[in-house]
């Protein structure tokens, strides 16, 4: 049984997430950011890293707002546009196109059982989730190169073809990084920590399962970071 203080605990993260993603959102709306696909990634973003991305918003991100970049800029901001700070805000990037496409499929999944057994399971898997994960990476794949193509194509003036080309080369190895991650940690929450300590199954529609995706997606992070940090130096991905 789960205990009452996890599942306070995961409500209150994942109503922090929200409210986090809606005050971005909104300073959005007010001054938005001089790449439109940022106006997604942010909040986005937010739903998982909560305060920390709400921070890293108003201390970098405004940086990027059409304000700043007609020239009006204020003392120190020069120091905040490190390569560091760049990297972050790739994964970033990344990690918006993988949150969405996990949100997706996962309740795709769940509404639509069939789904699952589409991509392996009760045939090449007797667990659903890795029916699901597999589910997930398409999801999370697709998403990624739509965020991809609206950064890329626009700053390097490529057209269709040759921007979707750009795209999938930057968000490959990026995801899979990400991927590597955030399954990661979701394996030790569905095959250890809830059937072992609280002696229940993780399912998708409990707040418990949001908020070990939280922390799951901050695992990806981690993992997609030096990634990011190599695709930026060789200039496969686009500095932001």
């Amino acid at each position: 049984m789960i205990p009452d203080w996890l599942h306070i605990l995961s409500i209150a993260f994942l109503l922090l997430g929200l409210l986090c993603a809606v005050i971005i959102a909104v300073d959005e709306y007010r001054q938005p950011q001089h790449m439109w696909i940022m106006n997604l990634v942010w909040p986005v973003t937010a739903l998982f890293g909560s305060v920390l991305w709400l921070w890293a918003y108003f201390r970098y991100g405004r940086l990027a707002t059409h304000y700043r970049k007609a020239g009006v800029a204020e003392d120190g901001d020069e120091a905040l546009a490190s390569f560091a700070v760049m990297v972050g805000k790739a994964a970033s990037h990344c990690g918006s196109g993988c949150t969405l496409g996990d949100i997706c499929a996962e309740w795709l999944a769940f509404t639509v059982p069939a789904v699952a057994i589409w991509f392996g399971w009760q045939s090449l898997f007797a667990e659903k989730v890795f029916a699901v994960w597999i589910l997930d990476f398409i999801f999370a794949y697709g998403f990624g190169i739509f965020f991809q193509y609206f950064t890329i194509a626009p700053m390097r003036g490529l057209g269709f073809r040759a921007g979707l080309l750009a795209a999938v080369k930057a968000d490959t190895l990026s995801l899979i990084a990400w991927q590597v991650g955030m399954y990661g940690f979701m394996a030790i929450a569905y095959f250890a920590i809830f059937p072992v300590q609280f002696g229940v199954e993780l399912k998708t529609n409990s707040p418990e399962f949001w908020f070990a995706m939280q922390i799951a997606m901050l695992c990806g992070f981690v993992t997609s970071y030096p990634v990011n940090w190599w695709l930026l130096k060789v200039g496969i991905k686009e500095k932001m």
